[in-house]
């Protein structure tokens, strides 16, 4: 197996993603002309061509598998690809004037090459999920979020802002760390139309809001705002809203917390064939963690955060209990779903987190069924615009 050959056996995969990104190439431009100087556009736009192609392509099922074979734990072959993405994020924040090497930025190959060092040591036994996976992805996850590398590298980098070259480049060696490396093949990053899978989307995105609604209007969480005065430019503004959130915010998010965290625990939990243990303690922990932060949190319905946690480990042990899927499977989804809404506590609000959780539920469940990120992301890209289509506002 080489490189062409690769490109032989991912034809196809490789022209849909071709097709997607000028397809995105051509949104990006018509939202971003008015508002950038031509200089960083065509500064900007090599970058955005290359590393949404690799994006929509890195894991593909196909591509994905053949360079898992070509690179074969080989040390100098799996590392060429991290040092690629180095190189195309300084020379990006080089040839804007500014200095690759100054601040957090010069921590960023060490940042991108260890997942990848660590995961080809792990060479034996690859099918087995254990603690060196939930570390590696502990490890990355935290400093994405807690630490702020500057500078920002929007694309283009001033101006109109369309997305970050920062979290384009981190989902893309997640992706080839934990796909390629690591052979986790089923992430499911990878863009595909399924009719099958959109209904799954849309109903999910539909149960969450009768939920919520059935929620958030007896406790005044969900106000009707009414629809915006429809007009050709709220259209356009509506529709980058959508693109924007979908790109930036969902499918960041949904990589992580459904296509590599609720993955590792499902299959975890399979392989070790005692879902009720980690259903017990994934509910105790959680139950304490969920009443904690009801009771820290400004706001008269603290015990609300608890009380979806109760309905959604009691909803998964009922689906475990009657093996409405593979063992593990709803357990994994709940504490995930759960995890997903603490970690919203900085939103300041109650609701919001309780609000979360049920949206994780529904994002996670449409993983599950699905298997795509991009799926569970458009659940999310829909949950956080439904006030540009119900009408609807969540009260944070």
């Amino acid at each position: 197996m080489n490189y062409l050959e690769i490109y032989r056996f991912g034809k196809n995969e490789f022209l849909r993603s071709l097709f997607i990104t000028v397809f995105l190439f051509l949104f990006y431009t018509f939202f971003i002309w008015e508002k950038t100087e031509l200089e960083d556009f065509l500064i900007s736009v090599p970058y955005f061509l290359i590393c949404y192609f690799i994006f929509f392509s890195i894991g593909s099922d196909k591509i994905s598998k053949n360079l898992s074979n070509l690179i074969n734990y080989n040390l100098r072959k799996a590392i060429f690809f991290p040092l690629l993405l180095v190189t195309i994020y300084y020379s990006y924040i080089f040839v804007n004037g500014e200095n690759p090497l100054q601040g957090t930025t010069f921590l960023f190959p060490f940042f991108i090459l260890f997942p990848t060092l660590i995961f080809l040591s792990k060479n034996e036994n690859i099918y087995k999920i254990d603690w060196i996976d939930f570390f590696t992805f502990t490890l990355f996850l935290l400093p994405t979020t807690l630490i702020k590398f500057e500078p920002n590298t929007n694309l283009p980098f001033s101006g109109g802002g369309f997305d970050s070259l920062f979290r384009i480049t981190i989902m893309i060696i997640i992706v080839y760390s934990f796909s390629i490396i690591r052979k986790l093949n089923d992430v499911g990053f990878y863009p595909i139309f399924s009719l099958k899978f959109l209904k799954i989307a849309i109903v999910s995105w539909i149960s969450f809001y009768v939920a919520a609604l059935i929620i958030g209007l007896n406790f005044e969480f969900i106000k009707f705002v009414g629809y915006k005065e429809v007009s050709v430019n709220q259209t356009l503004i509506g529709t980058r809203e959508v693109l924007a959130v979908f790109l930036h915010t969902a499918i960041f998010e949904e990589l992580f917390f459904r296509g590599l965290l609720q993955n590792l625990l499902s299959k975890r939990i399979y392989q070790s064939q005692k879902w009720l243990t980690f259903w017990k303690w994934g509910f105790i922990i959680l139950a304490v963690l969920s009443a904690l932060t009801g009771f820290l949190m400004k706001g008269k319905y603290g015990w609300i955060i608890l009380a979806v946690t109760i309905i959604l480990f009691s909803t998964s042990f009922y689906f475990e209990n009657k093996k409405f899927d593979k063992i593990g499977s709803y357990t994994s989804l709940a504490i995930t779903s759960i995890i997903f809404g603490i970690v919203h506590f900085h939103a300041g609000s109650i609701v919001f987190v309780a609000l979360a959780s049920l949206a994780g539920w529904a994002y996670g469940y449409t993983y599950l069924k699905t298997k795509n990120v991009f799926y569970a992301a458009l659940v999310h890209a829909l949950v956080n615009n439904t006030d540009l289509f119900l009408g609807l506002e969540l009260i944070k």
